[in-house]
């Protein structure tokens, strides 16, 4: 419940939801927020998820199959694309990055391992939104004077992204980058996640878009080869 809200959970939400009276809402949030998996808010006295959620979700990163197969491909499009590359998939309603491949120029876009991003203005998630199954979200909070807060908009944004086969960050989330990533599936054909890259505008520019996005297409259907065949083989 914590992770699916961005501005936080109230300790009335929380008994609502749980089914619990408000007091013993308030112990069980008190708890995790004793052990840093809750964090208040001073201001608005809401619940978000704590630091240490982020420390055990790399532990368990190490165990995603996916992570462990896209090694080479990531290596592959940091080479070939000279920018930071990136996988990964949803949780809690938002993008979950399970790794990377730092670029090697001095001026990169790196996204850390282990962090969450919204749906509704990264590349990767809305790859994984065009492609998959996973409702629209339905705060879409504004980042920068580029981001898409209208659903209307939003959605027409992802037919496009159906229609090229990969999707575009334009300054969406934070101002000076862009990203573009495409769907990786598996054998059933069903979206597990989205691979990419992101780098200042000065280098991805309107003129390079188009072999960038070749370049990720390219990889990630090759990705989405490896894990239907990794799938059928375990």
């Amino acid at each position: 419940l914590l992770g699916e809200a961005p501005g936080g959970v109230s300790v009335t939400e929380l008994a609502e939801q749980l089914g619990l009276d408000k007091g013993s809402a308030s112990r069980l949030v008190a708890t995790l927020a004793n052990h840093a998996y809750a964090e208040k808010d001073p201001v608005s006295r809401r619940y978000t998820l704590g630091p240490q959620v982020v420390t055990l979700s790399r532990s368990l990163l190490a165990r995603l199959p996916l992570r462990e197969v896209a090694k080479p491909f990531l290596r592959e499009l940091m080479e070939k694309s000279g920018e930071c590359s990136h996988v990964g998939i949803l949780s809690q309603g938002r993008v979950l990055y399970i790794d990377q491949v730092e670029s090697a120029a001095s001026l990169r876009v790196n996204a850390e391992v282990g962090s969450l991003s919204p749906l509704h203005c990264t590349a990767l998630g809305k790859a994984m939104l065009a492609f998959g199954r996973t409702p629209l979200p339905q705060k879409l909070e504004r980042f920068t004077e580029n981001t898409l807060t209208n659903a209307d908009a939003l959605k027409k944004n992802l037919e496009l992204v159906r229609e090229q086969g990969y999707a575009t960050d334009n300054e969406e989330f934070d101002l000076g980058v862009r990203c573009i990533a495409a769907p990786v599936f598996d054998y059933r054909d069903k979206v597990i996640g989205s691979i990419g890259i992101s780098g200042p505008v000065t280098r991805m520019t309107a003129k390079s878009m188009p072999h960038f996005a070749e370049l990720v297409i390219k990889v990630s259907q090759a990705l989405s080869e490896k894990m239907r065949f990794t799938a059928h083989r375990v």
